[in-house]
């Protein structure tokens, strides 16, 4: 059984800018070197008149890993990440996946990026699914746990750089 992941915020700031700084080059790499965690890299990136993707990666020291995390695997953590955005009239549609070196699985998500009133509303929604016997379904809720932290503070870090760059 997969983990549930749910995340949404809203931003008092225009669709174009809110897009932008969650999908621009510059943004991902200054977000990737502000909260990336150990080894974060922005691996590709790609922009045509209504698509952006890119993918990533972003690390997790072993000694900060749960646990349960530690008992099936050893070391550093790296989570490939790959996004994909379909963009028209306002509106953009994400969908991500990542995988977790060494821990059979993956995570899966789908984004929208929407106007609401003067601002943006941004909804995300994935799960995570782990294959391990016995112990996945907790591995799994601590992912998720893990991911809807990353997500708060991916999005808190593009108000901040929004409210700063106004």
């Amino acid at each position: 059984m997969a983990s549930r992941i749910e995340h949404s915020t809203e931003f008092p700031y225009p669709f174009e800018q809110v897009l932008a700084a969650f999908t621009s080059e510059s943004a991902l790499r200054k977000r990737l070197a502000d909260i990336g965690g150990k080894d974060a890299e922005l691996l590709a990136h790609e922009k045509s008149a209504s698509t952006i993707s890119y993918r990533m990666r972003q690390g997790i020291p072993g000694e900060k890993l749960p646990s349960v995390v530690r008992g099936v695997h050893s070391g550093d953590l790296h989570v490939e990440r790959e996004q994909q955005w379909q963009v028209s009239d306002e509106t953009a549609k994400g969908t991500a996946t990542a995988n977790v070196t060494g821990v059979p699985g993956s995570i899966t998500a789908r984004s929208e990026l929407t106007p609401r009133g003067s601002g943006t509303a941004l909804r995300i929604t994935g799960e995570v699914k782990v294959s391990v016997p016995l112990i996945g379904g907790k591995i799994e809720r601590t992912i998720a746990e893990h991911v809807g932290q990353l997500l708060d503070r991916e999005s808190r870090h593009v108000a901040e750089t929004l409210d700063k760059d106004g």
